[in-house]
C-alpha cells in the first residue's frame, strides 16, 4: 500500500532532520502511504538506535487510513493537520520532540483519476483531499465571480493569463456546465502557450486544488500550532513542492512580522509572516540528489527545510 500510494521524497534527509531521540514523542502530519511514519518507528533511524515513545500520524483522506500500521507506539488521527494542537491536547500531550510535514498532493491523488486532481484523466471536477468536504473544484468553477477566479489562478497558480482564463470560464459556463477535468482542460488549453501548455495547465489545476482545500490558510495554522507544540530543541521538518508553500515555510522559520497591511486574502496567506522562535538547521534549502531524481522523478520539485525550536 505505502509504495503504491506515494514514494516519499528525500526520506533519508527528512528522517535525519528530525534527529529522532529514544522515548521521544513525534508527529507526522501527512501520513499518506505511511513511508515517513514507518521510518520514524524504525529504531535503526535513531542516532542512538533507541525506540521512540509515541508517534501520532495525521491524514484526512480515508484512503490513507487503510494503510495505518498496527503498533502500540502508533496512533492514526483522521483529521486535517490544522487541528494538531487540539488533538494533542485530547491525547494529553503538551510537548513533542519533532513534527514532520510532507506537503502537496501525493502520487496517489494524482494517479487516482476519479478524484479529479489531474488533467491526465477525464473525471469529475472534485479535488477534495477530504472526501467529506463540501467545496469541490466544480463549485469554484461554477460559482466564483470572474474576479475571484482570476485571483485564485494568479496567486495560487502564478499564471499571467489568469484574467483571460477566468473570463473564458465564466463565458463558457453561461452556455454549458463545466463538470469534468477534461472539459476544463479543453476550455483552458487554447489560452496557454504551446511550449508551456502542460506546465501551465498543471498550474490551473494546482490553483483550484489549493482553493478547494484551503491549503495556504491551513498550512499557516499548522505551522503556528506545530511551533507551539514543539519542546525546546524540538525539530520542525517540512517538505514543500511549489514556491507558494516554500515561501510560507521559509517566512515562518524566519519569523519576521509582515508590515504590509493592504494584501488581499490570497496575498496575505502567501506573503504574510508570523513571529516564531525557530532557527534554521540547514543553511540553505535541501533538494533531491541526482540519484533520487533518477529513482523518483516526482522529487524534482521537492524542497526540504528543517528548523529547531530555541
Amino acid at each position: 500500500m505505502n509504495e503504491i500510494y506515494h514514494i516519499p521524497a528525500m526520506l533519508r534527509e527528512t528522517i535525519q532532520g528530525l534527529n529522532i531521540q529514544p522515548d521521544g514523542l513525534y508527529v507526522d502530519v501527512t501520513f499518506g502511504g505511511g513511508g515517513h511514519s514507518r521510518a520514524i518507528l524504525d529504531p535503526s533511524n535513531s542516532p542512538s538506535r533507541g525506540e521512540i515513545k509515541k508517534l501520532y500520524s495525521f491524514d484526512q483522506d480515508l484512503d490513507a487510513q487503510a494503510g495505518a500500521m498496527v503498533d502500540d507506539r502508533f496512533t492514526f488521527v483522521r483529521s486535517n493537520f490544522r487541528y494538531i494542537k487540539n488533538w494533542m491536547q485530547y491525547y494529553g500531550v503538551e510537548r513533542v520532540d519533532g513534527i514532520l510535514a510532507d506537503l502537496g498532493v501525493s502520487s496517489h491523488h494524482l494517479d487516482a483519476g476519479e478524484r479529479g486532481f489531474s488533467f491526465r484523466y477525464d473525471a469529475p471536477l472534485d479535488m477534495r483531499m477530504n472526501q467529506a468536504g463540501k467545496v469541490s473544484a466544480k463549485h469554484i468553477v461554477t460559482t466564483y465571480s470572474e474576479e475571484q477566479l482570476a485571483d485564485v489562478l494568479y496567486y495560487y497558480g502564478e499564471l499571467k493569463q489568469s484574467r483571460r482564463i477566468a473570463a473564458a470560464i465564466v463565458k463558457a459556463r453561461g452556455q454549458k456546465d463545466i463538470n469534468t477535468t477534461g472539459q476544463l482542460a479543453e476550455l483552458v488549453s487554447p489560452l496557454l502557450g504551446a511550449d508551456r501548455e502542460k506546465k501551465d495547465l498543471a498550474k490551473v489545476f494546482q490553483a483550484l486544488r489549493i482553493e478547494v482545500n484551503g491549503e495556504m490558510k491551513v498550512l499557516r495554522e499548522m505551522l503556528t500550532n506545530a511551533t507551539d507544540l514543539l519542546a525546546p530543541g524540538g525539530r520542525l521538518v517540512v517538505m514543500t513542492y511549489h514556491s507558494l508553500e516554500d515561501r510560507i515555510v521559509k517566512n515562518h522559520i524566519k519569523g519576521v512580522d509582515n508590515k504590509k497591511q493592504d494584501y488581499t486574502d490570497a496575498q496575505a496567506l502567501i506573503f504574510g509572516r508570523a513571529k516564531t522562535i525557530l532557527k534554521p538547521v540547514n543553511k540553505s534549502v535541501i533538494t533531491a540528489s541526482a540519484e533520487e531524481l533518477a529513482r523518483n522523478p516526482r522529487s524534482r520539485s521537492a524542497k526540504l527545510r528543517i528548523a529547531e525550536k530555541s
